[in-house]
């Protein structure tokens, strides 16, 4: 079997989790880092055993993963379609949507692989959950409940370039609100405060948001997001159905519990992404480099990339006008 070459462009916090696993992989090698901030890229690439690369020959590799800031990402997608390279991209594609529809439509010529990088849908304990709602064990899908809260908001510079909570927070939910449902939501109605830090309303975005979306046939999902959880990055999922009900609740470090005259007690939840999704990330890389080496289409894909980010703009303009928008 040929080994690929795959490049990450961006040395970031997300830029670090791909590379090391892409160092790690058995069957693919990493081509090189690729990154204007030089000091970073050096760290990563002198953790990884790898080298730095000037951003034009990251596309020359057999794969490449963006992982650069979110402005640069359509950009990237159509150097990379141009040289016919397959991508694998950290969500979202862009926040406007018609610039992703633009970057999609040169994606379609080409013919490239497209992942793009909604991670939780190959988390272990949410893939169970999809695997027996699809056996039928809970009947029909009635209603689902999604519940994400991270356990202290981002600095505010990263605030005020994320494109909101809804469009960098809550669109990996509303991938997930996809996932389960199996129907696409046809109305969206939110409701939004800024009740963690006083300044993050004031950079003019929210950090704590609750999101009801209505599909045709009337099933119902309910997302509940927050910038603060004091014990732990909180993520749960329940699946209620005609015929029971289905959750998956949050991971902590030991299943250890200890009990005595005060009650019970067990570890906190894992701290945060990079270690609640550790093995998420790793699958996701895998599901990638099978698609590039069987010539398939990648799942997600462009495609519900621009569909989640249209119930986050449906989601942002709830809240601004308080009334549900048609999607």
């Amino acid at each position: 079997m040929t080994t690929l070459n795959i490049a990450v462009i961006g040395a970031g916090r997300i830029g670090q989790i791909h590379a090391r696993n892409v160092a790690a992989h058995s069957a693919v090698q990493l081509a090189g880092i690729a990154d204007p901030d030089r000091a970073a890229a050096e760290r990563l690439a002198q953790a990884t055993s790898s080298t730095i690369i000037a951003l034009d020959d990251a596309f020359r590799a057999d794969a490449v993963l963006i992982c650069s800031p979110t402005t640069t990402h359509a950009d990237y997608i159509e150097r990379a379609a141009a040289a016919g390279t397959p991508v694998f991209c950290e969500k979202p594609i862009d926040l406007s949507a018609e610039r992703v529809r633009i970057c999609l439509e040169t994606v379609r010529r080409s013919g490239i692989p497209l992942m793009v990088g909604f991670n939780r849908r190959f988390d272990r304990h949410f893939g169970a959950l999809k695997q027996r709602l699809d056996a039928g064990e809970i009947g029909t899908l009635e209603l689902l409940t999604i519940m994400s809260r991270d356990p202290s908001p981002p600095p505010l510079s990263y605030i005020a370039t994320s494109g909101g909570l809804f469009r960098d927070m809550m669109i990996h939910d509303l991938d997930l609100a996809r996932y389960f449902l199996g129907e696409e939501p046809v109305e969206v109605f939110a409701a939004a405060s800024a009740l963690v830090d006083p300044a993050i309303g004031a950079a003019g975005d929210v950090d704590t948001a609750v999101a009801t979306l209505k599909t045709a046939s009337g099933r119902l999902c309910q997302i509940s997001n927050s910038r603060r959880a004091t014990y732990g990055y909180d993520q749960r999922i329940e699946l209620h159905g005609s015929k029971g009900l289905l959750r998956a609740g949050n991971v902590a470090a030991t299943t250890v519990e200890h009990a005595d005259g005060a009650g019970f007690r067990t570890d906190p939840a894992l701290p945060f992404f990079s270690e609640r999704y550790a093995e998420s990330y790793r699958d996701e890389f895998d599901a990638f480099v099978a698609a590039v080496r069987t010539g398939s289409t990648p799942k997600p894909d462009g495609d519900d990339g621009l569909r989640a980010l249209v119930l986050a703009d449906a989601a942002t303009e709830s809240v601004r006008t308080a009334q549900g928008v048609r999607v």
